[in-house]
């Protein structure tokens, strides 16, 4: 055990190191920051691994959102009562669907004040803590509880206000997350106790991973979050920290204000936007699955044993191993990490779910926290149609030629975040 340890402790060096070595900018990275953020996720694995009441709480928050979406599920059987009073519901109405409820509550939210109030305070006080930019502190929590093509879509004001480097940075980060109204299927499947510790580590990783594969720098000037009055958009300055600029600021943002646009016609355009996202999104998905199996079958007429999922498989085996695996053990890891990749985590989860209380503590731990994510192929179907339906074209093109640095961004950070639980559980 203590050899192992030992192992995994340096594979959580060593996904440090890669993500230092693709950087875009090694010399712009933020050390400081990220230690930081370590840190902070090092006392929150053992916090929510160790603590009663950390599990408790992050439970209690996933329930709020997951019974949010089962209100939704209401609506939605209203108008197709085939599609959700079944055994299982698909994909678009599970989780797709749901989106219809929850960005317009999301835009009421904003039309009110409430969302913008607290952009603005859990973004100064995460960024405080980190270092980090504002918004990019504020998005890694808002996608702990709706997932990344939600929080994206209750950000585009954001994010067509930002510049595309930026854009690339949240695209990133949104390959590290789920979708809290599917914790609940998580849960029947795989230790609840782990799924739900997943869930705030990805997130703290996904910034971390981020600073390093894609540093930014910010000014203050640009270290804004935009918030909605009416129709149009108005930026308010948090980056300032003498009073006397802030309230000239504010001053500012009150005369900028425009006339608030009706309440229905706000909500009217909500909803149309967030159908128009989920259509967007389901062609993406379903472009980027079948072209997966069509490699699948390709490569198929080479070899019969030779498909993306084994390529992975092998590919991924010492990363296994640096999770603090013997070999026997690190190939069984490789293989579902590899059929993840390539397929999604409800594969795997269902495969190994009547024997996931035969394994080890230490490879049930670290198998689940694994798996609870969406870093794979079809998720980045998902986020590049997402920022389609949001930003211009310009910024699209940038974050569509980094889809590789997504895909490594979501593989790191799942490493990562089962990297360090592993380390506290054995």
């Amino acid at each position: 055990m203590v050899f192992n340890l030992v192992v995994n402790i340096i594979g959580i060096v060593v996904f440090i190191a890669i993500a230092y070595l693709f950087s875009k900018q090694k010399h712009a990275i933020n050390w400081r920051s990220v230690g930081i953020m370590l840190v902070l996720e090092v006392l929150l694995a053992w916090f929510l691994t160790g603590s009663q009441v950390g599990v408790n709480a992050v439970k209690a928050a996933a329930d709020g959102f997951t019974w949010l979406v089962n209100v939704s599920y209401d609506g939605i059987s209203f108008a197709l009562a085939s599609w959700v009073n079944v055994k299982q519901m698909d994909f678009v109405t599970s989780s797709l669907l749901p989106i219809l409820l929850i960005v317009p509550l999301f835009d009421i939210l904003t039309y009110i004040g409430v969302l913008p109030w607290i952009i603005k305070w859990v973004g100064r006080g995460l960024a405080y803590i980190t270092g980090q930019p504002k918004f990019e502190s504020f998005f890694v929590v808002e996608m702990m509880f709706l997932g990344n093509t939600e929080a994206l879509a209750v950000s585009q004001l954001q994010l067509k206000q930002m510049k595309a480097q930026r854009n690339l940075t949240i695209a990133m980060m949104s390959m590290s997350c789920v979708t809290a109204s599917i914790l609940g299927a998580y849960i029947k499947m795989m230790p609840g106790q782990f799924i739900l510790t997943a869930v705030p580590m990805n997130v703290l990783n996904a910034a971390i991973i981020a600073a390093i594969l894609n540093p930014v720098d910010v000014k203050p000037e640009e270290d804004t979050i935009a918030k909605i009055s009416g129709s149009a958009a108005v930026e308010e300055t948090t980056a300032t920290t003498e009073s006397g600029s802030e309230d000239l600021a504010n001053e500012q943002v009150k005369q900028a204000k425009p006339a608030r646009e009706p309440f229905f016609s706000f909500l009217g355009d909500s909803i149309l936007g967030a159908g128009r996202l989920i259509l967007i999104i389901a062609a993406n998905v379903i472009a980027f699955v079948a072209l997966a199996k069509l490699i699948d079958k390709l490569l198929g007429l080479i070899n019969s044993n030779l498909s993306l999922e084994n390529i992975f498989g092998v590919i991924m085996f010492p990363f296994a191993w640096l999770l603090g695996f013997n070999p026997s053990d690190a190939f069984q890891m490789a293989s579902y990490m590899g059929t993840k990749l390539v397929t999604n985590e409800f594969v795997v989860m269902g495969e190994v779910s009547s024997k996931v209380n035969d394994f080890t503590p230490h490879f049930r731990a670290v198998l689940t926290v694994f798996l609870t994510s969406f870093a794979n192929f079809s998720t980045i179907g998902m986020i590049i149609g997402a920022f389609k339906g949001i930003v211009d074209r310009e910024k699209n093109d940038l974050i569509s030629r980094n889809v590789g640095y997504m895909l490594i961004s979501g593989i790191l950070v799942s490493l990562l975040s089962a990297g360090v639980v592993g380390l506290f559980v054995w």
